[in-house]
């Protein structure tokens, strides 16, 4: 199998991430389909993986066996689910982090809670494609589009993460280091994942080796928190920040409704019926042909057009909202009432944060109880120098403690 995300722009119609057709495992919020990845060998002295080529795909299945020997005592453990596997992070406070090999994705992080309890922060979503095949939307992913100056449209997005170190233990801080880069391009990019007692943290280091050449990157880290409903979330400390509103960032996890900017609005907890997302490609901006067409027909404000200044510190997100805010805070905090639960959410690197609420016309707790953050550079770009590295953290603070 190649890999499909080396020269497609994030923002093409035609980037995508290749779907498995095996059917899903039972074990559904721990499944994930990817691309393979190689880990036939390894370096026995060093706690650090080789690193795999792009001539070397396609890759081996992961060695779970290999993982959980050579990891053992760092508060990980490994579950294969096909040719991939999950890394299940944990403390002994109680927090737990589910890592997807290789894509990636973060699909579940449970944190303690004042009253004794855990709490699941992530909304993850999973459904079955027209092949048979599990799909999974939702968590913490990563869309980034890596360009050289003088590539024009040529472009590279780290889509096969390479498993190259575990750092801490269960009793303070456990902290995954994931790898994957484009030799011809002389582009790396490291994804480390940090889980501490209240914090789950997600950094980007990306490094331009070129001695002559820019390199420009667009994307963002984006979470999906749940919610018991959008009603009854709020964004506390938004006042004052710049924005301008867009169409849904979408990606392989991203999750959004079919009928999102259609203008009628329905009462709280209405049944809508079942509704899927179908083969929702990686692109800013484009939509499920279905939708675009509806949204197209139904009445709605030129929403692409607007920008304005957020007037209100406790914004309710009870409304449809795809949102780019250009001078957020640095932190701010996302209120669930509902639950009686709230998630602080910081970054670092990004000028930019994306916001989206699906709105409050969806069933209560369902699938699309959630809102999404993303730190983000979307609509200015971070440019890198010949030889330069950048670093871009997001962090999700749990003050319930």
């Amino acid at each position: 199998m190649s890999m499909a995300c080396n020269s497609l722009s994030l923002f093409s119609p035609n980037y995508f991430i290749p779907i498995s057709t095996k059917p899903p495992s039972k074990h559904l919020f721990s499944s994930h389909t990817y691309l393979p990845c190689n880990f036939s060998q390894y370096c026995n002295s060093s706690r650090e993986f080789p690193l795999p080529s792009v001539a070397s795909i396609p890759y081996q299945p992961i060695n779970v066996d290999y993982l959980e020997e050579e990891f053992s005592g760092h508060g990980v453990t490994f579950e294969g689910i096909g040719d991939s596997c999950v890394a299940k992070m944990g403390l002994e406070n109680g927090s737990t982090v589910n890592l997807m090999l290789p894509s990636g994705l973060i699909s579940s992080y449970k944190a303690p809670m004042w009253h004794g309890g855990k709490v699941e922060l992530l909304h993850t979503s999973v459904s079955e494609d027209e092949n048979g095949g599990a799909v999974i939307q939702g968590g913490v992913s990563l869309a980034l589009n890596c360009s050289s100056d003088g590539d024009g449209e040529v472009s590279w997005s780290p889509c096969n993460w390479a498993l190259r170190s575990i750092r801490g233990d269960a009793q303070e801080s456990i902290q995954v280091e994931l790898i994957d880069r484009d030799s011809e391009k002389n582009i790396e990019v490291k994804y480390i994942v940090t889980l501490k007692k209240d914090m789950l943290s997600s950094e980007l280091v990306v490094s331009n080796s070129k001695s002559s050449s820019l390199l420009q990157l667009t994307g963002s880290i984006v979470s999906h928190l749940v919610v018991s409903t959008p009603d009854a979330t709020y964004a506390l400390g938004l006042e004052g920040s710049d924005f301008f509103n867009r169409s849904p960032l979408l990606t392989n996890f991203a999750l959004v409704p079919p009928d999102f900017g259609q203008k009628k609005e329905f009462g709280l907890g209405q049944i809508l019926g079942q509704m899927t997302l179908k083969g929702l490609s990686s692109v800013w901006g484009a939509r499920n042909q279905n939708t675009a067409d509806d949204a197209e027909s139904s009445p709605r404000e030129s929403e692409e057009e607007m920008e304005g200044e957020e007037d209100d510190n406790y914004k309710h997100l009870k409304e449809q909202m795809s949102r780019i805010y250009t001078s957020a805070p640095r932190y701010f905090t996302i209120i669930d009432r509902g639950n009686r639960n709230s998630v602080g959410v910081g970054r670092e690197g990004f000028d930019e944060l994306y916001m989206f609420s699906p709105g409050s016309r969806h069933e209560y707790y369902s699938t699309y109880s959630y809102v999404c953050v993303g730190q983000s550079a979307l609509l200015k770009p971070i440019i890198l120098g010949p030889e330069e590295e950048w670093r871009g953290l997001q962090h999700l603070h749990n003050p319930n403690l």
